[in-house]
């Protein structure tokens, strides 16, 4: 070795000594989510599907988030989940403290031109969705005409009555479908605080019907209800039939023309992005990137699973790429076949 080199080693060596001792880089994200607290705004009532299956993440997803905040959820009911959507995009805090679960169907109001839609579709920040499932409709004891298959439904001589959380809600919208494109005899009621509370009112007689029981809320919160033979499914709107239906009608089966079917996925289609999570627009990217991957990584972990087990759910989650790849597709619908599913979903 030369001299000079040989010279240079003690500088080399305090060099290196100093790299070494240099504290880890800071990690902005978790900076911000140390010692907060992560509200999830739920656009249901307590007790039903979309709530537990939040409150189950909701019980992970701090573990999977850098800072590990504390989680709180928040029930934010209205119009079929658009109280709550409308809050987290104009009114929430956009910091990614606060984000929310409300109906994909809602998501897509926009689409349909709804003034009472406050928002861009596409302009939330998309973190997934927490479950992929399998939509039903129901009636109670086959609303007393013995109705088991939806040509049954159509049928029907006595009207059989549907229940919802609001005009312009999903719950309105699926029946109201089955009504002006397929010549159901039903008709829908609003102003019932989600799916929970319409069995409930089913149970009292209220009402005969209600859509919106997902297979993850059917094995789950009404299990004793379907497991009697009291709460009978008799039409399912997956993109393929699940067993756990039975002989329930696939909706697309009943579709005549491809119009027709596009029509029919633009209003149902939405169901099978179950469970969507989003935050509001503005959120910080490298937030939303954290929040995205910690919902996937929450819902892969195996105490997740474990508590999945106690609801008889085998989560299906959908990336937040995902989420925005689907919901811009159904957003291109031809305006004409939008036009036709926003008539056949309002008449009542």
């Amino acid at each position: 070795m030369t001299r000079a080199y040989l010279n240079r080693l003690p500088a080399i060596a305090i060099a290196a000594t100093a790299i070494c001792t240099l504290p880890a880089a800071a990690d902005p994200v978790a900076d911000f989510y140390k010692g907060k607290k992560l509200t999830i705004v739920v656009g249901y009532g307590a007790g039903g599907g979309y709530d537990t299956t939040t409150r189950l993440l909701a019980r992970h997803l701090g573990n999977f988030i850098p800072g590990k905040p504390g989680l709180v959820v928040q029930n934010m009911t209205g119009a079929g989940s658009l109280v709550a959507a409308n809050y987290l995009y104009n009114n929430a805090p956009k910091d990614g403290s606060t984000i929310g679960v409300f109906s994909s169907t809602i998501a897509l109001l926009p689409v349909y031109g709804d003034k009472k839609a406050r928002f861009e579709t596409m302009k939330f920040n998309w973190i997934g969705s927490i479950h992929q499932d399998v939509m039903a409709c129901a009636v109670w004891k086959g609303a007393g005409q013995g109705i088991k298959t939806l040509p049954d439904l159509i049928k029907a001589k006595q009207t059989v009555i549907f229940g919802s959380d609001g005009a312009d809600a999903p719950l309105t919208r699926w029946p109201m479908f089955m009504k002006n494109m397929l010549g159901a005899n039903l008709k829908v009621v609003p102003g019932y605080k989600g799916t929970r509370a319409i069995n409930f009112a089913m149970k009292k007689g209220e009402l005969n019907a209600s859509c919106g029981m997902f297979e993850s809320s059917v094995r789950g919160a009404y299990s004793k209800d379907y497991a009697s033979g009291d709460l009978n499914i008799f039409v399912q709107a997956g993109t393929k039939n699940i067993p756990f239906f039975g002989n329930a009608t696939n909706l697309y089966s009943m579709m005549k023309n491809d119009d027709d079917l596009k029509v029919a996925k633009l209003v149902w289609k939405p169901a099978e992005l179950t469970r969507p999570l989003a935050a509001p627009p503005g959120v910080a990217a490298d937030r939303v990137k954290a929040l995205r991957k910690g919902m996937l990584d929450a819902i892969a972990s195996q105490a997740f699973k474990e508590d999945a087990k106690k609801l008889k759910i085998e989560f299906n989650p959908l990336s937040g790429e995902g989420m925005e790849e689907a919901l811009k597709e159904l957003s291109a619908t031809p305006p004409a076949l939008v036009k036709k599913a926003l008539e056949v979903t309002r008449k009542n």
